[in-house]
């Protein structure tokens, strides 16, 4: 006799703004992460790894939520277009929760990341905790650096470690006018 088969249970939480929705990884997302993956816009993000440690990640995403509630959102635009991934993570070896984003070629200087991340920002601090995320920010990277202090983010201190020369930025507790 075979043992029952576990089922693991994913709640996620789909979240709407002005013009994006917010809502579960799905393997449909795939193709666009491959193409982020491959593209320039991945460099501070570890990209340019093999397929296989994409799709892992992909995976790994949708575990972060069966195991802490929360992970990174695929973002579509309202006509339906996967533009990217925001969200909150908190993986192994982590000082802390991070809110992080990055969106797809073609997707950036519009707004999208900032109000995902509001979005995503605000789902978190209402349903997981009242601590303010933090994000780490490679120090040449000047754009996520501009949107963090948008997003009301302060710096509070510089990192060097295994994931490179870091900024980090503290996010505020309530949440900033835009």
């Amino acid at each position: 006799m075979q043992p029952a088969a576990h089922q693991i249970s994913v709640t996620i939480p789909v979240l709407a703004t002005e013009r994006l929705v917010l809502r579960d990884p799905r393997e449909a997302d795939f193709p666009a992460m491959l193409a982020f993956n491959a593209s320039p816009r991945s460099t501070f993000v570890g990209g340019g790894v093999p397929r296989q440690q994409v799709w892992r990640g992909l995976l790994a995403n949708i575990g972060h939520w069966a195991l802490r509630g929360y992970g990174f959102f695929s973002v579509d635009t309202l006509g339906g277009h996967f533009i990217g991934r925001v969200g909150v993570i908190y993986h192994d070896g982590w000082d802390e929760p991070e809110l992080a984003w990055h969106l797809f070629d073609g997707y950036e200087g519009q707004g999208y990341a900032a109000e995902a991340a509001r979005a995503a920002r605000a789902d978190y601090l209402a349903r997981i905790s009242s601590r303010p995320p933090i994000s780490y920010i490679a120090v040449d990277n000047t754009r996520s650096e501009a949107l963090a202090k948008r997003l009301g983010a302060t710096l509070e201190r510089t990192l060097d470690d295994d994931k490179g020369h870091h900024h980090v930025y503290r996010h505020p507790a309530a949440e900033v006018p835009a």
